[in-house]
Formats: structure tokens, sequence, C-alpha cells
């Protein structure tokens, strides 16, 4: 039902387009305003929100900062927030935990959720769904991004934006476009090839655009070929309105507007959080004539647009309950059930079995709270299950836990002052002294550690995919009083698993999983649910085998004696004119697997892979070319005693091409739930505009003739079954 709902909603977001209901109406809106009330819808009110025009009855527009919950209510004109109860919300599993269930149906009820509880807060718009491209494995935001892979990427775009929408909320798809660094991410210049652009970074937002209809997009603030992205040209205008026809609004990142003619011409609506470029300085450029009143009136009407599709809360009837409720609570317990990763069971160590009567939970991540951290959008979760809570729970009357923490995050220094260092040492290593005692006692030990919030932050990429903290150590010492020993990694990005992954019997990937993420973890582990999850990216063995490192195009040096790191981050508008760098995406079309299959570079864990407690087998593929679609054919065996869900995937190769191309890429996927002992015919229908490439000498896409492999199975390197086709 869930997915011919979403069927359904994907059709009609084709045919017809709400933006467009009210032309006629908000053609006499605009006739009837000054060029002052015009003006004032164009920038930031308050800190999260735009002006409507009280006069004639418009109301504001409310942002509702976060994509994975909705942030705590701030004072009008700072990051601080106000101190309420009602507005703690429910924390759903980050974007790569998202990407990790690969199912449009469970992005649609994610989006769904996101919206009931923005409008209980009087919101209009969710600052999400985050969507650029994970192109490098420390990307500071890369926990809270979908995927190395444009497909997948977009289809859970697309189930985001119509959950939203057909919910009253719009959405605004973020960042747009190619903000795929946190390092010097304020002035960056992106240089790409136009076909690495489209096929790779731009394809995401096309498809949220052209077939979930999203109402909004937000501009990044990176330079994309020397041009600030908000007031880029060919991407604001010439691609996403002329090309996709987005009919919604653009808005700023916060204190990502750099002039106001260039700003105004080159495609922005919104300037946010303040008034510096589009406030009276706009005003003033349209009265001397360097705005035409034609541009003014276009982001009115894209404004007004949003305005009238969505239904404003009056504010008396906003913030009356608490934010987070079951219903919503629900959905973050099965996105997060749905995306846990197994990736390694050695003698079916998992599920715990009934005759382990002890067990060792070890780790500060065990015991770590989430849903807020480093910088960035957080939300203060009304509550948030942690591992060690969840095992507590299913064990009870079970087995006993011992927890020992293990280690702690070390400080950092505040300003003025150093971290003390000695002292956290000398405290590690009791820590880890009674860690191993805890092993030594226990049936089974299962290891929480992985990255934290702090670790993995807005504004910084990190500078290696260690684990923090002298984890490798404290695992590699438990495994020799105990090796059965379970190592789960609460982590949004990869991580270095070298020395992980030999010292562990079984290993599990758990992601920042939201307020239900330790029930979900425990439900896993017992074996309540089996592990369906697969990796939205590749796990490296080493960082320099990934692309950007391996060409050493990534990190960067800024020039003109700017910093590094771009630190305000709280006074975002403050970026130096001299700071200059340039990211050359010199990998061109091979971004993550694309990159590994084609190079034979044998990855740790590969993209799309994830284990099951159930076996599962393809058999019987077909592929043929009908109705303007590609149809792939199989049949998914689950031989387990239980049902179980498993992801099958796609990729397609083209061996004739006359252009580069990767290996193969992925070109369509299907969670399928098999009963036990059964045989499941499955059908993946690709639409043939997902064949095309872009032609650089013609400046358009291709869909080349010929002959066309067809790959079919569990992961980006298990694909069992091939057929051919003709194109």
């Amino acid at each position: 039902m869930a997915g011919l709902l979403l069927m359904n909603c994907s059709m009609n977001a084709q045919q017809t387009n709400p933006l467009l209901q009210h032309e006629s109406e908000i053609t006499g809106i605009i006739k009837s305003m000054t060029l002052e009330e015009k003006v004032n819808m164009l920038h930031g009110k308050n800190m999260f929100s735009s002006a409507g025009v009280e006069r004639l009855g418009i109301a504001d527009i409310e942002y509702a900062d976060g994509p994975f919950g909705i942030r705590e209510e701030m004072e009008p004109h700072s990051w601080k927030g106000l101190g309420w109860e009602t507005d703690r919300a429910t924390f759903f599993p980050t974007g790569s935990a998202l990407a990790a269930t690969w199912s449009r149906d469970i992005a649609y009820q994610y989006g769904k959720a996101m919206a009931i509880e923005a409008r209980l807060r009087g919101k209009d718009m969710i600052l999400g769904p985050a969507m650029n491209i994970q192109r490098i494995p420390t990307g500071g935001r890369t926990y809270e991004y979908l995927s190395e892979d444009p497909i997948l990427s977009g289809q859970l775009a697309i189930g985001y934006t119509l959950g939203a929408q057909d919910n009253d909320e719009a959405v605004c798809l973020k960042h747009f476009a190619l903000n795929n660094q946190e390092n010097m991410r304020g002035f960056v210049n992106v240089n790409v090839t136009e076909r690495a652009m489209r096929e790779i970074y731009l394809t995401p937002f096309e498809m949220a655009v052209k077939q979930g209809n999203a109402y909004g997009v937000m501009a990044a603030y990176n330079k994309v070929w020397g041009r600030w992205c908000s007031e880029n040209d060919l991407l604001q205008n010439r691609i996403l309105r002329i090309e996709w026809g987005f009919r919604g609004i653009i808005i700023s990142d916060w204190g990502g507007t750099h002039s106001t003619v260039g700003a105004a011409i080159g495609g922005l609506d919104v300037e946010m959080p303040g008034n510096t470029y589009m406030g009276q300085a706009l005003i003033d450029s349209v009265r001397s004539g360097a705005v035409p009143m034609e541009v003014i009136d276009a982001k009115v009407r894209n404004l007004l647009r949003v305005r009238m599709a969505i239904t404003p809360v009056p504010k008396d009837k906003a913030n009356k309950e608490v934010t987070s409720q079951p219903a919503q609570q629900q959905i973050a317990y099965q996105v997060a059930s749905k995306s846990i990763v197994l990736l390694k069971n050695a003698d079916n160590l998992l599920p715990i079995g009934k005759k382990v009567k002890t067990i060792a939970v070890i780790g500060d991540n065990a015991t770590r709270k989430m849903a807020q951290g480093g910088v960035g959008a957080g939300v203060k979760a009304l509550y948030e299950i942690t591992p060690l809570e969840g095992l507590q729970t299913a064990l009870k009357g079970k087995a006993k836990i011992i927890y020992a923490q293990g280690y702690e995050p070390q400080p950092r220094a505040r300003r003025g002052q150093n971290a003390n260092l000695d002292e956290w040492k000398k405290k590690a290593e009791t820590m880890k002294a009674e860690a191993i005692e805890a092993a030594r006692k226990a049936d089974m030990v299962i290891f929480v550690g992985g990255d934290n919030r702090e670790v993995e932050t807005e504004g910084s990429d990190r500078t290696n995919m260690n684990l923090p903290f002298n984890q490798e150590e404290l695992i590699e010492a438990i495994a020799t009083v105990n090796p059965r020993l379970v190592t789960v990694m609460v982590a949004g990005a990869p991580v270095d698993l070298r020395r992980v992954n030999p010292a562990t019997k079984a290993l599990v990937y758990s992601w920042f999983n939201g307020s239900e993420g330790g029930h979900a973890l425990a439900d896993v582990l017992t074996g309540k649910v089996s592990p369906s999850g697969k990796l939205p990216f590749t796990l490296p063995v080493r960082l320099e085998d990934s692309p950007a490192y391996a060409l050493g195009v990534f990190p960067q040096k800024a020039q003109a004696g700017s910093s590094d790191v771009f630190v305000d981050l709280v006074n975002r508008d403050n970026f130096r004119a001299e700071q200059k760098a340039d990211a050359d995406y010199s990998e061109g079309i091979l971004v993550g697997y694309r990159w590994f299959t084609t190079k034979n570079v044998k990855p740790m864990y590969p993209f799309g892979y994830g284990l099951s407690y159930m076996p599962f087998s393809y058999s019987d593929p077909k592929a043929e070319v009908k109705g303007g679609n590609l149809e792939v054919s199989f049949k998914l065996t689950n031989a387990g005693k239980k049902e179980a869900e498993e992801v099958a995937q796609v990729y397609v190769a083209r061996p004739d091409s006359k252009v580069e191309r990767p290996k193969y890429e992925l070109k369509g996927f299907e969670r399928v739930s098999v009963k036990g002992g059964t045989t499941q015919d499955v059908t993946i229908t690709i639409p043939m505009e997902q064949l095309r490439h872009w032609n650089e000498f013609q400046h358009a896409w291709n869909i080349e003739k010929g002959k066309a492999i067809i790959y079919i199975g569990t992961s980006s390197v298990d694909l069992p079954l091939t057929v051919e086709v003709e194109i």
C-alpha cells in the first residue's frame, strides 16, 4: 500500500503543480503591493522567518531548521533557544541512516513525520532534505547527507519531499549545489566538468524538483565555476528554473548572500537571515534601474506561490502540545531498525543466543546521546534511547549486563585554556583496565564505539577516518581476553576499520539513529529484527584509496593568507573577500563506488553491502525495454525460516560506449520482504531517462543505443546475475 501511495503521489506531482494554482490571484496581489512591501518579503524578518504582508493578510513564512528533526524555538535574532518545553521534538535518524534503508516508502514516511511535527510548531518549510553527494569520506556533514550515489540520493529525496508536501509542509532542498566539503565552504570555488556536475551532483536535485515538485531550494555557500551559488545564473536561472521548471523559492544559506544586484539578477529570492543586501540596498537598486521591477515581481510571485500552497498555522494554534508524538516516534523506530547494517557475522555470533547469560557492554557511545553536538542544526529531543538502554530493556530477565565506559572523548581546549591531556590519559588507562576486566567476566562483549556529533560536525571536515579516543587499542585489548566480540560503529560517515575488522567477530553500523536508535539496535542484535540496511557509501580500506585523496585534490590549501578552516560559524555572513581556494573535482564522474570498481581498488566494505540473518539468493534474470522503461525481473529466494527484507540492486554497464563510463552504475533498487522458505518474483522498473549521459559537445542529454549489461545482486560487488539487453 505504501508503495502504491508513493507511486500515485509521484504521478500526481508530475501532472499538477500546486504552486501554479493561484496565478491570477497572485497577479492581483502583486499589483496592489508597494515596492517596500515587495522587498520586505525578500529577506529575513527573524532568524527563521521571512515577512508576509500584514495589510493584505499574507502570513510570514516560518522555516523549520534541521533535516532530521525540528529545531527548538529560537530568540528572534540569535541562535539562543527560548527554553520552552513544548518544542521537544522527535530526533529522526540522520541522512546517511535514512539512505541505508534504501527505501522510497520509508523516506516518504520520514518526510510525513517531519511535516506533522513541523506543523505542530507552526512551521511552513523544512530546511531539508540535505542531499549533497558524499564525495569525501571525511566530510563534516556526511552524516546529514544521503549517499555517494545520485540515483539513491534522488529517490530518497523524492520520497522525503512528497511525504512532507503531501502533509502541508514545504521542503527546501539543500545545498544547491556542489557543497561537498565543510572546510573553506564559505569561499571555496568548485571546478568540475559539466558532465560530472550534471550526472553526479545535480541529478538528485533534478529528481526532487521534477518528480517531487519541491517548493524550496537553498543556495550553497560555495562558488561554482567562479560564481557564488547564491548569485549563480547558470545554476539558479538557467538550470533550476528554465530547464527543470522550478516554480518555488530559492533562499540563501544563512549568511550566504554576497551582493545586491548579483543576487537579485542571479536568481536568489530570499536573503537569510538578515537584510544586508536584499533590504534597503535592493530598493535603491530598483529605483536606480540596476534591478528591473520585473525581477522583484517574479521573486514575490515565487514566494506567494509557496505561501498559498501551504496553509499557514495561526500563531495562537502553534506550540500548544509537545512536538514529539508517538506516531512519529514509531516512524523514527522503523527508519532506525531498517537502516542498521550488519557488515560481519563470523561463527553466527549474532543474533545473541539464549545461552548468553552475561554481556559486557563497553564504550562511551553506549550511553552518549547524539541529538545535539558540534556545530549546526540539532534536535532538542523529547527523549533518546541509548544503545545501553535499548539492550537493558530487550534483555531484561534474559541476560545480565555489565557496563564499562572504556574510553571517553578527549577534552577540547577552551579559549584561553589548555586541555588537561595528562589527566585524560591517566583516566583513559583506568577505564581501559575496567573494560578489559568486564570483558573477561562476560560470555559476550558488545563494544559500542565510533564517532560522535563533536567529531562529525558542520563547519569542518575530519582530518582522517581514524576512530577517535584510542578505540582501536581498546578493541584489540578486549579481543585478547574475550574473542566473542561484537563491535557496533555509531557513526554517520566512513571510519577506518583496518584494526577493528580482524579483532571482532561481528561488526555492525548503527548510525546516529535517532530517538529510538537504542531500541532498534537491541532488536537487531537480539534477532527480533533481521538486519536489512545497506551501506549508502563505500567504506574504503584506507582514506588514500578514495578518489579525491588518491588524486591529491583534497584537502586544498587556501590562498592569499586565508584560514584553512572557516571558523566564524555564528556570524556566517562574515566572509573575507581575499579568501580563495579551489576544489578541483579531478575524478570527474568516478565518485564513490564508481571509482573503486572502475579502478579495481578493493574497499573494506562496498557500497550497497549489508548482511541478513536469513540466506537470500537470486535467480532467473530477465530484462526488456518496454514502454519507455527498462524492466528488470528476477526471482528472490529466502531460504531461512523467518520473514526478512532484502534490498535488491540493479547496475547497468555500457561496454560499447563511445564515452567514458564507470564499470557499471546503480540504476534501480527495491526493498523486498520475503517470507521464510519462499521465492518472490521481483520487477524493478528503470526509466530510460536514468540511462542517459551528458554530452559535453552538444550540452545536452543523450541515450546511447547499443548493448547494455544488467547486473543484479545484493551490493555493488556481489552481483550474481547478468542479462543483456539492446537499448
